[in-house]
């Protein structure tokens, strides 16, 4: 390894401890959570956060956008929102002259930290505003093609044991995020660390340590990241796996899953194991790396059948077979 990269390896790994330390002096007990959402932010993708109420996801996104000192907008999703709510409007304005003619107001889409709160409770067509800015990076309004800032990321919330009133995400929506994150409540030490913080003198709020060009670079050198061709199949082989069809699928496949993940799921293993290596200071993707980071990655991708809906069977427990399978090849 040449000391240049050396130093970049070390570089990288300090900017990454930096943000979570940062972002974990605000959202307490959750080292596994800000984890996984920096790997989806180095890895150039988007998060779905999935918790119940009061586990502090928006606390979550605003500290990690503050301590990247990137421009933050909240979107908070209602059945009323509409389409241009989100990307902007044309505006009708009048000069000093008399003359009208129309301005184009940009909506919060176009900052470079968004949050989705709750966005299942918009109805799809709302939703789907979000496809080509998260895709693509940029979003069309009368004909009119906008590119977005560099680095851009969605992070959506949605609450799990309040369905009435809401509009689950499509499955082409779910399969644009990157990492499905799952916050569960903490533990009672955690507990004790939140209550201490909070019910005291204020805590001094999160700064910007990580700015917009230190992230572009970290998402480079992920990029950069090799994965040898046996953990590039093995990432393909757990894809495989959870289609119920394959010849490499468990009978939990078989028997729970309607369709397995896409292709998208299989390249969200290999980003994502790639920005776990790089923090850890390897230079390769290893098995472990991939092991951590395929439920978060395909547990949103897998569709159960009736048998899995009404067994209420964990897809994570679904995915872990899965992974076992395509490692015994």
């Amino acid at each position: 390894m040449s000391t240049a990269t050396e130093e970049r390896l070390a570089a990288a790994r300090a900017g990454f401890e930096r943000l979570v330390n940062e972002v974990e002096r605000c959202f307490l007990g959750q080292g596994r959570v800000v984890e996984e959402l920096c790997y989806a932010l180095l890895a150039g993708g988007h998060a779905l956060l999935e918790g119940a109420p009061g586990l502090g996801k928006t606390t979550l996104v605003r500290a990690i956008a503050t301590a990247l000192g990137l421009e933050f907008r909240r979107i908070q999703f209602t059945p009323d929102l509409m389409p241009p709510d989100i990307v902007g409007t044309r505006l009708l304005e009048e000069d000093d002259a008399g003359g009208r003619h129309f301005t184009f107001e940009r909506g919060p889409i176009f900052a470079q930290v968004v949050l989705a709160d709750e966005i299942n409770r918009a109805t799809p067509r709302t939703q789907s505003a979000l496809l080509e800015a998260m895709q693509e990076r940029q979003v069309t309004v009368f004909g009119e093609t906008l590119p977005l800032d560099d680095p851009f990321i969605v992070i959506a919330t949605q609450n799990p044991i309040e369905m009435e009133g809401t509009y689950p995400l499509p499955e082409a929506q779910l399969d644009r995020f990157l990492l499905k994150i799952l916050i569960a409540a903490p533990d009672e030490a955690g507990l004790v660390a939140i209550l201490e913080a909070t019910t005291g003198e204020p805590t001094a709020p999160p700064k910007a340590v990580v700015d917009a060009a230190e992230v572009r670079e970290l998402r480079r050198l992920v990029r950069e990241v090799p994965a040898a061709s046996d953990a590039v199949a093995l990432a393909a082989r757990t894809v495989l796996a959870t289609q119920p069809n394959a010849p490499l699928a468990p009978d939990s496949v078989r028997r729970y899953v309607r369709y397995g993940a896409s292709p998208r799921g299989a390249q969200a293993m290999l980003l994502a194991a790639k920005a776990r290596a790089l923090v850890s200071g390897r230079l390769h993707v290893s098995t472990t790396d991939l092991e951590k980071i395929a439920a978060p990655a395909l547990r949103h991708r897998l569709i159960l059948g009736y048998e899995g809906e009404a067994s209420g069977v964990d897809p994570d427990t679904i995915i872990a077979e899965a992974f076992e399978a395509a490692r015994r090849g």
